[in-house]
Protein backbone atom coordinates (compact mmCIF):
# COMPACT_ATOMS: atom_id res chain seq x y z
CA UNK A 1 0.00 0.00 0.00
CA UNK A 2 1.07 3.81 -1.04
CA UNK A 3 0.73 6.07 1.75
CA UNK A 4 1.84 10.06 2.12
CA UNK A 5 3.52 10.48 5.17
CA UNK A 6 6.40 12.45 7.00
CA UNK A 7 10.21 11.90 7.09
CA UNK A 8 11.91 12.66 9.86
CA UNK A 9 15.22 15.01 8.67
CA UNK A 10 17.35 17.55 10.49
CA UNK A 11 19.23 17.51 14.16
CA UNK A 12 18.90 16.13 16.91
CA UNK A 13 15.82 18.03 18.89
CA UNK A 14 15.78 19.96 15.68
CA UNK A 15 13.31 17.88 13.03
CA UNK A 16 12.77 19.23 10.00
CA UNK A 17 9.92 16.89 8.00
CA UNK A 18 9.86 16.08 4.25
CA UNK A 19 6.57 14.83 3.03
CA UNK A 20 6.84 11.70 0.44
CA UNK A 21 5.17 9.06 -1.19
CA UNK A 22 6.29 5.52 -0.26
CA UNK A 23 5.51 2.26 -0.21
CA UNK A 24 4.23 1.28 3.47
CA UNK A 25 6.59 -2.03 3.40
CA UNK A 26 9.65 0.42 3.57
CA UNK A 27 11.59 2.34 7.11
CA UNK A 28 9.89 5.29 7.91
CA UNK A 29 12.92 7.40 6.76
CA UNK A 30 14.11 4.77 4.04
CA UNK A 31 13.26 4.34 0.59
CA UNK A 32 10.36 6.52 -1.20
CA UNK A 33 9.11 7.39 -4.58
CA UNK A 34 8.40 11.03 -4.47
CA UNK A 35 9.46 13.72 -2.10
CA UNK A 36 6.01 16.38 -2.64
CA UNK A 37 6.65 18.83 0.30
CA UNK A 38 8.03 19.80 3.56
CA UNK A 39 7.47 21.35 6.83
CA UNK A 40 9.50 22.52 9.41
CA UNK A 41 7.52 22.67 13.22
CA UNK A 42 10.87 24.47 14.65
CA UNK A 43 9.91 28.02 13.11
CA UNK A 44 7.12 30.54 14.61
CA UNK A 45 4.81 30.07 12.85
CA UNK A 46 5.49 26.69 11.42
CA UNK A 47 6.59 26.55 7.36
CA UNK A 48 4.80 24.54 5.43
CA UNK A 49 5.21 24.03 1.59
CA UNK A 50 3.39 21.22 -0.12
CA UNK A 51 2.64 20.72 -3.78
CA UNK A 52 -0.99 20.18 -3.64
CA UNK A 53 -1.21 18.66 -7.02
CA UNK A 54 0.83 16.13 -6.60
CA UNK A 55 -0.37 15.27 -3.26
CA UNK A 56 -4.02 15.46 -5.03
CA UNK A 57 -2.95 12.94 -8.35
CA UNK A 58 -1.23 10.45 -5.96
CA UNK A 59 -4.52 10.29 -3.46
CA UNK A 60 -6.38 9.60 -6.94
CA UNK A 61 -4.30 6.73 -7.24
CA UNK A 62 -4.83 5.69 -4.54
CA UNK A 63 -2.45 6.74 -1.87
CA UNK A 64 -3.49 7.02 1.96
CA UNK A 65 -2.22 10.36 3.79
CA UNK A 66 -0.98 9.55 7.76
CA UNK A 67 -3.32 11.33 10.08
CA UNK A 68 -0.94 14.31 10.26
CA UNK A 69 -0.20 14.60 7.14
CA UNK A 70 -3.89 14.91 6.48
CA UNK A 71 -4.01 17.58 9.12
CA UNK A 72 -1.23 19.67 7.09
CA UNK A 73 -2.99 18.56 3.30
CA UNK A 74 -6.17 20.59 4.96
CA UNK A 75 -4.20 23.40 6.37
CA UNK A 76 -2.32 24.25 2.87
CA UNK A 77 -5.84 23.85 0.98
CA UNK A 78 -6.85 27.19 3.55
CA UNK A 79 -4.32 29.28 2.66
Amino acid sequence: MVKIRLRRDGAKKAPYYTIVVADSRYPADGRFIEKVGTYNPMTEPAELKLDTEKVAEWIKKGAKPTEKVASLIKKAEEK
